[in-house]
């Protein structure tokens, strides 16, 4: 299986949907982590998942990508393409480690922040204060945000004699796809505008392809 981290962990949709799936205890797992730099607990959770069901993980490997999160920490991801190149060997190699069915664990660092995203109040707390949220002013009310959310997270507010705004609720999961596509850049992360130039998103993807209703 594929997934990103998402704060040093897996993102909430994933953490609910893998206690659910039914696998055999004699199939190859494997488990290849997304992140723009460090996986935290990534692999590790899905590891210990398996584990209480009885499924052994065989294989645990990750994948560095533009790190679109790095705008809350003044990193800009369209400048962290280099990536692609640099990685790419490594992605040839787990490849052809799945094909052979490989056992290797290739954890990475910052667990203590993912455990504490996960499994502590003041993490779950302090990672919210990165999740986007709508400066109204901004907000041109051409509904792409919630059309692009996978969770339906954002609703179009009315307001009397302007435009409608977007709003965010309560079930955000840090894609920031709704930041990283805003035309209008309203979205803000961490209370800070961010400029266009910092949105990102992978050149072979389009606004089109991210649209779900």
């Amino acid at each position: 299986m594929l997934y990103p981290s998402y704060d040093f962990a897996p993102p909430l949709p994933v953490q609910r949907m893998l206690p659910m799936l039914q696998i055999s205890p004699r199939a190859y797992v494997f488990v290849i982590i997304t992140c723009g730099a460090q996986t935290g607990i990534s692999s590790w959770y899905a590891k210990h998942v398996f584990k209480q069901k009885g499924i052994p993980v065989a294989y645990c490997h990750k994948i560095r990508m533009p790190d679109c999160a790095g705008i809350a920490y003044k990193r800009n991801p369209n400048k962290q393409t280099w990536k692609f190149q640099k990685y790419a060997s490594r992605m040839e190699r787990i490849i052809a480690d799945v094909k052979a069915r490989k056992t290797a664990y290739h954890f990475s660092g910052w667990a203590l922040l993912g455990w504490a995203s996960i499994y502590t109040k003041w993490g779950q707390k302090t990672i919210t204060v990165f999740h986007p949220k709508v400066n109204a002013d901004r907000c041109g009310g051409c509904d792409t945000c919630a059309r692009i959310c996978p969770v339906e997270n954002i609703t179009m507010q009315e307001r009397d004699g302007k435009k409608p705004f977007a709003d965010t609720g309560a079930d955000c999961t840090a894609c920031l796809s709704c930041v990283h596509f805003c035309p209008h850049q309203a979205m803000e992360l961490g209370g800070k505008h961010l400029d266009k130039s910092w949105q990102y998103h992978h050149p072979d993807i389009k606004l089109k392809d991210m649209i779900l209703r």
